[in-house]
């Protein structure tokens, strides 16, 4: 039996203030509840956990004109404090937000999708304080795409760590953005990533030596290996849609999200996942959008031999607008499952078990109590699961 609990964010619905809620998920059961709704800022769209203490929580308020980001304090039982602080992301729609640990002090990053800008900022020991006055705390803009093809404007979308750099993709201007941070303790953009021209990079992964990029406005998924630090380059060798096969009349759609789990015994391959929107015509049928399984197949070290994309299937999953997915941890067998939900419609909230080595997912929960979220935190206590399991018992949850 696998026990957990689920912390998920999202879009502010019409009647409700904003939130983030707390599932517990039961595999035996075959269960997935809410436990709880903590109030938050508004439109808290993305939410990440600290990297060496899952009691910290961060989120962004996606709001215009000026978004913010907040920190809170989570329970073993996955109680959220309200914010313990919270600061400007000095832009418009802050759409993501992670912890970093590769330079020296904790740091946060924030992007703000709208105005082309973004801030990292320093951390208090406890993870929980925002050094907002910190010289290296400053606004992060980037450059204005100049590419015909490109949208004119910046949209940053992610920041993914390396050991030396970090990673942005620009949605809005066809690359991705390496920065470093210099001894001053400033950030600098020291080199970019040119992608394919009106392919919108949104998200991205790395593993192995090789970049895995998906683009939202071409739903694309690319291969190439991780150029050298800071500045080199390599060819692109594998670039497939994302859509899924005979789409229906009147949807648009747009990639968002994905997920490379680390190979484990039982996942010895490390397949990847994406999640499709549909932002168009909605599917009348009750499919809904789907998340497709790709393998990088023959993989070696020689350019001959650097393989492709293979799509393995896709999974219809009956939610609108999949915009955010996550994978459990792999303690407590957590990492088995997959969490996902739409953004639009009401098809609540899902836990999907892979199986067949990752091949193929499997429902084994849904819980339609909140229509939307769009994000998840990893976070996982059997202390936390216990004490859940005696308030279910009881009939009782925290509102």
């Amino acid at each position: 039996m696998v026990n957990f609990t689920i912390l998920a964010g999202g879009f502010d619905i019409a009647g409700t203030l904003p939130f983030i809620a707390t599932y517990l998920f039961n595999s035996e059961a075959g269960s997935l509840d809410v436990v709880g709704q903590f109030p938050t800022g508004g439109n808290c769209s993305w939410i990440s956990s600290g990297l060496t203490n899952r009691s910290v929580l961060y989120a962004v308020n996606e709001v215009s004109p000026t978004g913010a980001l907040q920190s809170f304090t989570v329970t073993s039982e996955g109680f959220l404090s309200p914010a313990v602080d919270t600061i400007s992301s000095e832009g418009d729609r802050p759409a993501y937000t992670t912890a970093l640990s590769n330079f020296g002090r904790p740091q946060i990053a924030v992007m703000d999708y709208n105005s082309g800008n973004g801030r990292i900022v320093p951390l208090s020991k406890d993870g929980l304080h925002f050094d907002d006055s910190a010289a290296s705390a400053g606004v992060i803009t980037f450059p204005v795409p100049a590419a015909p093809t490109s949208e004119g404007v910046s949209h940053p979308h992610m920041v993914l760590e390396l050991d030396e750099e970090i990673l942005v993709p620009d949605l809005g201007g066809d690359t991705i953005w390496r920065l470093t941070q210099e001894a001053t303790g400033n950030w600098t953009i020291v080199g970019s990533i040119p992608q394919p021209p009106s392919s919108g990079p949104r998200h991205l992964a790395v593993h192995n030596g090789f970049l895995y990029t998906l683009h939202e406005t071409a739903s694309t998924l690319t291969l190439q290996r991780l150029p050298a630090f800071p500045n080199g380059t390599s060819e692109i060798i594998a670039n497939v849609s994302t859509i899924p096969s005979n789409p229906l009349p009147g949807a648009i759609w747009a990639a968002a999200e994905i997920l490379i789990p680390k190979s484990t015994s039982q996942f010895p391959i490390p397949y990847i996942y994406v999640s499709n929107r549909n932002t168009g015509v909605p599917d009348a049928t009750g499919k809904g959008d789907s998340i497709a399984i790709f393998e990088h197949v023959h993989a070696g070290t020689s350019m001959a031999a650097e393989g492709s994309l293979k799509l393995v299937t896709q999974v219809f999953t009956g939610l609108q607008q999949i915009r955010g997915m996550e994978i459990g941890l792999e303690g407590n067998r957590g990492n088995e499952f997959l969490i996902a939900a739409g953004v639009a419609g009401e098809g609540g909230t899902v836990v999907y078990k892979r199986v067949d080595g990752g091949r193929r997912l499997e429902e084994v929960a849904r819980n339609l109590d909140i229509p939307t979220r769009s994000t998840f935190a990893k976070f996982s206590d059997d202390a936390g699961a216990r004490f859940y399991d005696e308030l279910l018992r009881l009939n009782l949850k925290i509102f």
